[in-house]
């Protein structure tokens, strides 16, 4: 199965020949290995460099094992740059590799050598890993498949596809297998040997069951705040257990860390600030938040919200959960205060969108109860809301476009309609 990543092979590109690592990270299992050695591979050869100008080694394979020391990997890749021609280097799980930052930037001094990695252990998935090489790498960070890419790949209409997707999410692999128990399976198990054991191992947790009730916790609650001292509270209370809120802080910290999840932090619209102490957690992959409470919990609604912040991060903006304060008056007379909220403030250079998600509105009091902080904002950035009705994308008089999830994932400058 060929699944097209035009997306992130076009930053591969742009990327080429600019005298750094190109470090492609993101969560296990995601396709950083198929980005390199197939697509950008495929692209290399259909540009005319030939085979082998490609040096390319999976460290992960045991017919590389002795390459894995420093010294033999350098000799390996000098032996094979035999004129002034280009050539491209790509090494997959370098984190095998001792000393793979020295050997990296060892490799930067060649001149015509342009190198490209990937790894997949806890301390290369993290998000700090480009600190490594001191200003000489780039990182690329890939996303498990947009809907629009699993669709691509999808037997079946658009509806059927969107099933699937909520349920089992985009990690490739998971499109192979054949049934829904294959890949429940195939889930649960990859949450718990591998991306949880990251998480335990990097940071040496002792106390595993609390992490995992954590996870739970969190993936029960997508789209809803996140307050470390009510849940340390919530612990004590229902769980008997004990735990502060500063360890709570920290292992979601691990969790942003690993790219199992990511944080978006509350901010004031009209008064243009941030609001540290509230943020909302949305999970990377929504097939692992759902093995994480053995597809349990299939809310379409909150689950909607999560692709609609995942679309938007794969899209490249920065987005935050928006809220704006609106003023009344009661029937006394007296001025009283709400905060509204926006669900997403997406952000990208000089564009700014205000989003929200409403997988329904089946009533005009409920299309009003959407667009209310929409129109609170009372600036001119762009509104829309983001409905699972399958309906055509419409404008109001406040100039607020209402579409649907498919015209909203699969048409990728819908933003701008």
């Amino acid at each position: 199965m060929i699944i097209q990543r035009p997306y992130y092979l076009n930053r591969l590109l742009k990327s080429k020949h600019n005298g750094l690592v190109k470090i492609v990270t993101g969560i296990r299992r995601c396709g950083k290995s198929y980005l390199l050695f197939e697509l950008f591979h495929r692209h290399l050869v259909e540009s005319g460099i030939d085979e082998s100008h490609i040096i390319e080694v999976a460290l992960d394979d045991r017919i590389y094992a002795s390459l894995r020391d420093p010294d033999k990997m350098l000799a390996y890749v000098r032996d094979r740059i035999t004129d002034q021609q280009q050539y491209y280097v790509i090494l997959d799980e370098v984190q095998l590799l001792d000393e793979f930052v020295d050997v990296l930037n060892s490799l930067l001094h060649i001149r015509n050598a342009d190198v490209y990695v990937t790894g997949s252990n806890s301390r290369f998935l993290s998000s700090d890993i480009v600190t490594e090489f001191r200003g000489r790498g780039e990182q690329i960070h890939i996303y498990p498949l947009s809907f629009a890419e699993y669709f691509s790949a999808f037997d079946g209409d658009k509806r059927d596809a969107w099933k699937e997707f909520y349920t089992y999410g985009g990690l490739p692999k998971v499109m192979e297998l054949a049934d829904d128990e294959s890949k429940a399976n195939y889930l649960r198990d990859l949450y718990k040997t591998v991306y949880l054991q990251d998480v335990k191992e990097r940071h040496r947790i002792k106390n595993e069951s609390e992490l995992e009730e954590l996870a739970c916790i969190l993936a029960s609650a997508i789209g809803g705040s996140t307050n470390p001292t009510k849940l340390s509270k919530t612990f004590k209370s229902i769980k008997q257990i004990s735990i502060s809120s500063r360890t709570i802080t920290h292992y979601i910290d691990y969790m942003i860390d690993a790219f199992l999840i990511e944080k978006s932090i509350r901010y004031n619209i009209k008064g243009k600030k941030y609001i540290n102490t509230l943020a909302k957690h949305y999970f990377t992959d929504l097939g692992l938040r759902n093995a994480i409470l053995d597809f349990r919990q299939q809310e379409e609604t909150h689950i909607m919200e999560n692709i609609i912040y995942n679309e938007l991060r794969i899209r490249g903006f920065m987005v935050d959960v928006g809220c704006v304060e609106q003023k009344t008056t009661d029937h006394n007379g007296k001025t009283v205060r709400r905060l509204l909220e926006v669900d997403f403030v997406a952000n990208k250079g000089s564009k700014r969108y205000y989003i929200q998600s409403a997988f329904a509105m089946p009533t005009p009091e409920k299309e009003v109860q959407e667009k209310r902080s929409l129109i609170a904002s009372q600036d001119s950035f762009k509104k829309i809301i983001v409905t699972g009705n399958d309906i055509k994308a419409k404008r109001d008089n406040y100039g607020i476009v209402t579409m649907s999830i498919y015209d909203f994932l699969l048409n990728s400058d819908s933003l701008n309609f």
